[in-house]
C-alpha cells in the first residue's frame, strides 16, 4: 500500500503514524506570500512545465492525467513523489518562506486548514456542476474560511470486507439462521455485525484454540472508531469546529466507544497495538471472517493470499445514525506565492475533468461520483458500489477542520483507544479525560 489511510483513513492508506502537531502558517509567511517571491520554475512566457509534489501512491494516480495533459497541451508535468512526512515538511517550509519549488501540491485532507493561508483560492473552479459531482463531505472539507483551497483528486472510505466462502457455506447459513433467527448475509447494522462476528469466532481445527475470529478491533488507529461515532448519529465528531466546543464526552461518542470495545471477545488479542497493516494481514491470512477497511484494498489483495478468491465487499455498516465512513481524501492546491498560479489552476481543472483516468491505476481511487459510477459494474471494481454507497451516506462526515487535528489524534485519540480496548476499561472516564486534554490543545 502506497497511500495512507488516516484518515488518512485517511487514504489514504500506506499505514503510518502521521506527523504530529501541524501548525498553521504564520503572519510572516503571509507577508512573504503577498510579495509573490519564488515559484515553481521560470515564469517566462512560453514556459511549458509544471511541478507537482505528491505522496506515495499519488504519483501513480496522477501519472495518466499528466501524460494526457502533455499530449493535449504540450505542458510537461513532473510528479515529485515524497514520503508522507517529507511531503508535509517540504510544503510547510517552502510556503512559509514564500519560495515554493512546486506549482501544485497534493494535500492530505487534514492539512487543508493548516496550509490554507499559503494557497490560492480555487473558488472559480467549483462551479455548481463540479460541486454536484463531488461527495458532500469533500465539498465541505475543501472549504476553509469561506474559500475553496483544494480540489479533491481521489477519495476513500472504509467499507465492509467479508469471506464469501464462509458466508455462502450451506452449513454456516443453516446454523446461523437457527441460532440468530435471520439469514446469514453481509451485515448492515451494528447488531448484525456483532452477531456474525460472534458466530464465526471458533476453533476450526479442533485443537482447543480459536484460530478464526469474526472481526478485528484496531486500537492503534483512530479512524475506524471515528466512523463508529458518525454511525452513532454524532454530527460534530470530537469537537465542533465552529464553536470550538469539545464533544467527545457526549452520549453518541460514549455509545460508539462502548460498541467498538464490545467486539473484543470476537477479535484477536493485542488490540491495543493493532493498526491498519496488522489488521489487513490478519484478513489476508484467513484469520478474520470480516474486517472494516479502506476500499482500495480490494484491488491490493496479495496473489498468495489463501482468501484472494473469496473476498466480498459491501457498504460500511450502520449504527443508530445509519451507514457512515470517514472520507479519506487528497486535494490538489496551488501556492499563492508561486509564479504559475493560472497554469497550475488549469492543470487542476484538467485533472478534475479527467478524474476517471485514475480508476485504472494500482490504487484505483477517484473523487468524482461519475468516475466511480463509470466503473461500478466493471469486473475488478466490485468495491466501487460499496464505496459509492458509503461515501454518499448522509452521516459520512469529514474530520473537524482544525490545524490541531493531528496533534489531537496522536496525543489524545489513539492513547485513549489503546486504553479503551483493554477489557474492563471505564469508557466514560476515558472520554472525560480526553475532553480535558483536547480543550488544553485547542484553547
Amino acid at each position: 500500500m502506497k497511500l495512507r489511510t488516516h484518515a488518512s483513513g485517511s487514504v489514504m492508506p500506506r499505514m503510518r503514524r502521521a506527523v504530529v502537531g501541524i501548525a498553521a502558517l504564520t503572519v510572516g509567511a503571509l507577508a512573504l506570500s503577498a510579495c509573490g517571491a519564488g515559484g515553481g520554475g521560470s515564469s517566462a512566457s512560453g514556459d511549458k512545465t509544471l511541478t507537482v509534489v505528491v505522496e506515495g501512491g499519488g504519483k501513480a494516480e496522477l501519472q495518466p492525467i499528466a501524460d494526457l495533459y502533455k499530449k493535449e497541451t504540450g505542458t510537461e508535468v513532473t510528479l515529485v513523489e515524497l514520503p508522507y512526512a517529507g511531503l508535509y515538511d517540504r510544503i510547510s517550509t517552502e510556503l512559509k518562506a514564500g519560495t515554493p519549488s512546486f506549482d501544485v501540491a497534493a494535500l492530505d485532507a487534514i492539512w487543508l486548514t493548516a496550509f490554507a493561508p499559503g494557497v490560492a483560492p480555487l473558488d472559480d473552479l467549483f462551479t455548481d456542476d463540479v460541486k454536484s459531482d463531488l461527495f458532500g463531505g469533500l465539498v465541505t472539507e475543501a472549504q476553509v474560511d469561506g474559500h475553496f483551497v483544494g480540489m479533491p483528486v481521489w477519495t476513500n472510505s472504509e467499507i465492509l470486507f467479508y469471506r464469501t466462502d464462509l458466508f455462502e457455506d450451506a452449513k454456516n447459513k443453516a446454523d446461523f439462521e437457527a441460532k440468530y433467527g435471520y439469514p446469514l448475509a453481509p451485515p448492515t447494522t451494528w447488531e448484525q455485525y456483532k452477531d456474525i462476528a460472534e458466530f464465526f469466532t471458533r476453533d476450526t481445527d479442533g485443537d482447543g484454540a480459536i484460530d478464526l475470529y469474526g472481526t478485528d478491533v484496531k486500537g492503534a488507529v483512530e479512524t475506524e472508531w471515528l466512523a463508529t461515532v458518525s454511525q452513532a448519529g454524532e454530527k460534530n465528531m470530537v469537537l465542533d469546529a465552529g464553536s470550538g466546543d469539545v464533544t467527545i464526552d457526549d452520549a453518541a461518542h460514549k455509545k460508539a466507544l462502548d460498541y467498538y470495545v464490545s467486539l473484543l471477545p470476537y477479535a484477536p488479542s493485542g488490540a491495543a497495538q493493532l493498526d491498519w497493516a496488522g489488521a489487513q494481514n490478519l484478513f489476508y491470512q484467513g484469520k478474520l471472517a470480516m474486517m472494516r477497511f479502506w476500499g482500495h484494498a480490494y484491488r491490493a489483495t496479495p496473489a498468495d493470499s489463501p482468501v484472494k478468491d473469496s473476498i466480498g465487499v459491501a457498504p460500511m455498516i450502520g449504527g443508530p445514525g445509519g451507514v457512515a465512513g470517514v472520507p479519506g481524501a487528497w486535494y490538489l492546491s496551488v501556492p499563492s506565492s508561486g509564479s504559475k498560479t493560472q497554469a497550475a489552476k488549469d492543470f487542476i481543472a484538467f485533472a478534475y475533468k479527467h478524474n476517471d483516468l485514475s480508476a485504472d491505476t494500482s490504487l484505483g481511487l477517484v473523487a468524482r461520483k461519475s468516475a466511480f459510477e463509470s466503473k461500478a459494474s466493471a469486473s475488478g471494481f466490485e468495491n466501487y458500489p460499496a464505496l459509492l454507497d458509503t461515501l454518499q451516506a448522509p452521516q459520512t462526515l469529514p474530520r473537524p477542520a482544525t490545524a490541531k487535528w493531528q496533534e489531537i489524534v496522536d496525543s489524545v485519540l489513539i492513547p485513549m483507544l489503546q486504553k479503551a480496548v483493554v477489557p474492563g476499561a471505564a469508557t466514560g472516564q476515558l472520554l472525560s479525560d480526553a475532553k480535558t486534554q483536547i480543550e488544553s490543545i485547542t484553547k
